[in-house]
């Protein structure tokens, strides 16, 4: 039964590890969203250090940019260092979606639709989209994409910059240091000089050409994939300290439910051991009162059966009247025999443990009741070791005769009653009581051992009850077994055996 202490000290319990939980939760949330800004700031960084490439590899007044410089600085990229296992993908796409210049494992586009707030999570990279911003004059060409110059036309020569463009680790510090202005192969405004340069073609393409081209070369997204490797791992090992300590704490909380509810066990059992102990005094004190009360009756008793005796002796006294003493005095034994049992059984079992004979006692019982064995014709066998057990003589003397008793008179005239002692585990010897008479039911092989359950008319239903009462005095044990083919058998066991005798 839950009380309402134990019901508010679970909730409290139960309550604490909820916290606990939601706790650990959301500071694995915390955590895991704090990797993934480092990646992003990571992303940014490269993000950053690319438009500083595209810068230095402009020419025609810092609008166009060609892609055979382009290329080799995108697959620097892909390559720098501890970004080599980090970075997989980069991709610059004009607005239709195509991939105008790209480095690193491919990239399938479109890229649009399925993006959310310009990055796309998966098990094992991160697409991100647009971390710098693309402006509106990137504008990737190929030396292909210009012609040859035709008559009539006033385009600007198509001018290749000079070979050199800036080392990737400079143009990352670059990021850092503000604008980039005087990088190799590059004039202030990012625009070639010229100097240095290849030869030169004259003409060029027509300006309706080059607004074609613009517009379909015109870099619109910028997209870069990275590895969640790293995030991962961060994850994975803050999830685990998470879980154990979420273990620990459940643990703890279990703990502490387990220690309340043995605490109310124990308050609970130290209650009752008080009421039982109150109640074990109150029927000890019925208990003297009631045994007496037995033996102050047994005096008016005995003075009965003698009156009834005196009548039953007279002369002049009729056969009805003798007849009517004799069933005063028959009834006075059995009341009296009654009182007997009764207590004896009340009587408190002090042992007094000494080496017992355990051959001699049964051959004392055994004499006791020759008058009984002999008036039913009863085979008795006795089957005996010469043992010495550590006993009270005289309460083993009683159990032992009440168990003999019991038996002779369960069995028909002329039946069979075995005792037999024995040796049991090397240091310890039984019993055994066995007959032939009708037996026990299977489930009254316990009940008999109770006070005043008896299935024999003439019995007190104390007999047993005090044998068990002997036999839990000594910490022996008793059993009600059957004795086939027909019959009962009493084992009695774990008697210390002390010495040969």
């Amino acid at each position: 039964m839950i009380t309402r202490s134990s019901s508010l000290v679970y909730g409290t319990l139960a309550a604490i590890w909820v916290l606990l939980v939601a706790w650990q939760t959301a500071e694995h949330a915390r955590v895991k969203e704090s990797a993934r800004d480092g990646l992003r700031h990571r992303a940014k960084d490269l993000s950053n250090a690319m438009g500083v490439v595209m810068k230095s590899v402009r020419f025609r007044g810092g609008e166009f940019i060609l892609r055979e410089r382009l290329q080799p600085a995108l697959s620097d990229l892909i390559g720098q260092g501890d970004m080599q296992s980090e970075l997989q993908s980069v991709a610059l796409l004009n607005a239709a979606g195509e991939v105008k210049a790209s480095a690193g494992l491919p990239i399938e586009p479109p890229l649009e639709g399925y993006l959310k707030n310009g990055e796309k999570w998966g098990p094992t990279s991160v697409i991100f989209e647009n971390l710098v911003d693309m402006g509106t004059n990137n504008i990737v060409v190929s030396r292909n994409d210009f012609p040859p110059g035709r008559p009539g036309t006033n385009a600007p020569p198509l001018v290749e910059p000079s070979p050199a463009t800036p080392p990737l680790d400079s143009a990352i510090a670059a990021t850092n240091a503000g604008p980039l202005t005087n990088l190799p192969g590059s004039t202030g405004a990012g625009s070639n000089s010229g100097r240095g340069s290849g030869p030169r073609r004259r003409g060029g393409p027509s300006e309706m050409e080059l607004r074609e081209m613009r517009e379909r070369n015109r870099l619109h997204d910028f997209v870069i994939v990275m590895s969640t490797q790293e995030v991962r791992e961060i994850s994975n090992r803050d999830l685990w300290l998470r879980f154990v300590i979420g273990l620990l704490g459940t643990v703890s909380v279990a703990g502490y439910g387990l220690a309340w509810r043995s605490f109310g066990n124990t308050s609970e059992l130290q209650i009752r051991l008080a009421r039982a102990s109150e109640l074990n005094s109150h029927l000890k004190e019925l208990n003297l009162a009631a045994a007496g009360l037995a033996h102050e009756t047994r005096n008016p008793l005995n003075i009965i059966r003698g009156l009834a005796q005196m009548i039953s002796k007279q002369q002049d006294a009729s056969p009805e009247i003798r007849g009517k003493s004799r069933d005063i005095i028959d009834e006075a034994d059995r009341v009296a025999a009654q009182l007997n049992e009764f207590i004896n059984y009340s009587r408190p079992r002090e042992l007094r443990r000494v080496p017992t004979n355990l051959a001699s006692v049964i051959g004392e019982v055994v004499r006791a009741l020759n008058y009984d064995v002999e008036e039913k014709q009863v085979r008795l066998e006795i089957q005996t070791e010469r043992l010495v057990i550590e006993a009270d003589e005289q309460l083993l003397r009683q159990a032992l005769f009440n168990l003999v008793l019991n038996s002779i008179q369960a069995v028909p005239a002329g039946g069979a009653i075995q005792i037999r002692t024995g040796k049991r585990n090397g240091s310890g010897a039984f019993i055994e009581i066995a007959d032939n008479g009708p037996g026990v039911p299977p489930e009254n092989r316990t009940e008999i051992f109770k006070p005043y359950f008896t299935t024999n008319q003439t019995g007190t239903g104390l007999g047993l009850a005090v044998v068990q009462q002997i036999v839990s005095a000594h910490g022996w044990e008793i059993q009600c077994l059957a004795n086939e083919p027909a019959g009962a058998r009493f084992l009695l066991s774990g008697l210390k055996l002390m010495l040969k005798g």
